[in-house]
């Protein structure tokens, strides 16, 4: 919407998180306000819709896209449902900013890519939002300016207290890790070409048959090594953490010092408990952007492409963990729009 005016946004999946992205769009982002809102389960969208002043409540996604009071979509349901909502917003030339994942797999997600693809322009943002957070920018800047010359290795550490309740050893790399798999192409400018899951032994603290933790190699077309340590069952707190070592030196994130305490014949600090509280910011900037981008007639931020690309380094991921050895990532030709 290239006009002056308030952006009307529809919110698709209003379970943790979808609720919180319309607490964020009424409580903290300007420019925007939430006028439908979407879910399968029509108590619960009528007890958010219930919440937002104009605010309609939906089950079916389509009957919200077409209503005359939505400019732009914010599609925050499980990730099977995606594709045919993207499809659908394509279908009313909407606007989206479309949680991670794009879609759960490279078919579909590819699929998506060429529907974009025939309206000849951008309409997607896809939500990895660490590429929003003020440390990650800081190391992007830093990175791009040449200060450390190239980049040689990337170590990444990815800790949660306890995975969610019926979590399988796939999903730290399809739900976790694909946050490293788009930030280090982010931050380096690469493209993964191949994936390597090692196998430590499981935590005492891993659900049965969960493989827990895991060390994840990734190759890149640049000639970096990257590593990331995914451990998701840690149980004392969410780290999330980046070195980037270069030719010239090195730069880390993430150590989470902004206070340090002294008290009682002890120091420390305290340690996120979950990516909600780790990333607050990150998601305010990030729906900020898209508002006001979309506002402005504009689409910017990751897009189709991104979501395409860290789909298919999951599948090679999963392959890897459940073949071992090396896997290479299969990508079609970047296509002209998103280069």
């Amino acid at each position: 919407m290239a006009q002056p005016g308030t952006l009307r946004v529809a919110v698709v999946g209003t379970g943790r998180m979808g609720a919180d992205h319309v607490r964020r769009i009424q409580q903290v982002t300007s420019g925007a306000r939430v006028t439908a809102v979407v879910d399968v389960d029509a108590e619960r969208a009528k007890a958010v819709a219930a919440g937002v002043a104009g605010c309609t409540p939906y089950t079916d996604p389509a009957a919200a896209m077409a209503a005359d009071d939505v400019d732009a979509v914010l599609i925050a349901s499980p990730g099977p449902a995606h594709e045919a909502a993207l499809l659908t917003a394509f279908a009313h030339d909407l606007p989206v900013l479309c949680e991670k994942p794009l879609t759960p797999d490279a078919a579909s997600a590819l699929r998506v890519l060429e529907a974009e693809q025939s309206l000849g322009r951008r309409r997607v943002q896809v939500g990895f939002m660490r590429r929003y957070d003020a440390e990650y920018l800081k190391l992007k800047a830093l990175l791009d300016s040449g200060q450390l010359g190239r980049p040689l290795l990337l170590h990444h550490r990815h800790r949660n207290v306890a995975s969610p309740p019926g979590w399988r050893s796939e999903m730290l790399v399809n739900d976790s890790v694909v946050h490293e798999m788009d930030v280090t192409r982010w931050l380096l400018g690469h493209e993964i070409t191949a994936v390597t899951v090692l196998r430590p032994t499981p935590s005492a603290n891993a659900p049965d048959g969960m493989q827990d933790p895991q060390f994840v190699v990734f190759e890149t077309d640049g000639g970096a090594v990257v590593d990331v340590e995914i451990f998701v069952n840690c149980g004392f707190g969410y780290q999330v953490q980046a070195e980037a070592v270069c030719e010239r030196g090195t730069a880390r994130i993430g150590d989470g010092h902004a206070m340090v305490t002294n008290m009682a014949g002890r120091w420390g600090g305290t340690i996120a408990q979950d990516y909600l509280d780790r990333f607050a910011d990150a998601y305010d900037r990030e729906v900020q952007a898209w508002v006001d981008a979309t506002r402005r007639g504009e689409v910017t931020g990751p897009g189709a492409w991104d979501g395409y690309a860290a789909a298919a380094v999951s599948e090679a991921g999963v392959r890897a963990l459940d073949q071992g050895g090396r896997v290479e990532v299969e990508l079609v030709e970047r296509p002209p729009l998103y280069r």
